[in-house]
């Protein structure tokens, strides 16, 4: 599964800027990779990872503007198509690298 995770808080402030930093910092330290400027995304292995995360998200989240989650099987995330641009490389993204035990 994978979570994508679309915001778009306000930075019109000092304290905003703040707010949007320290949002996007925690999502980073979840483990969220960045597919556009306010476009992240997470692979979950299953809904207990994602209602975990969601619980995560709601404790974190800022008191402004829009949050919104949704999750897609790895099937429907890899039919992706670019219209403008490509995908970078610069992360290994996939299920490759991971490691059940």
């Amino acid at each position: 599964m994978r979570m994508l995770l679309f915001f778009d808080l306000p930075t019109e402030t000092a304290k905003d800027r703040k707010i949007y930093s320290k949002f996007r910092k925690f999502l980073i330290s979840e483990g969220f990779i960045m597919m556009q400027k306010s476009v992240y995304s997470k692979l979950a292995l299953n809904t207990s990872v994602v209602n975990a995360e969601k619980e995560k998200i709601n404790k974190n989240k800022p008191p402004q503007g829009i949050v919104q989650l949704l999750t897609v099987t790895e099937k429907q995330f890899n039919e992706i198509e670019y219209i403008v641009g490509s995908a970078t490389t610069r992360v290994l993204n996939d299920t490759e690298r991971l490691t059940i035990l």
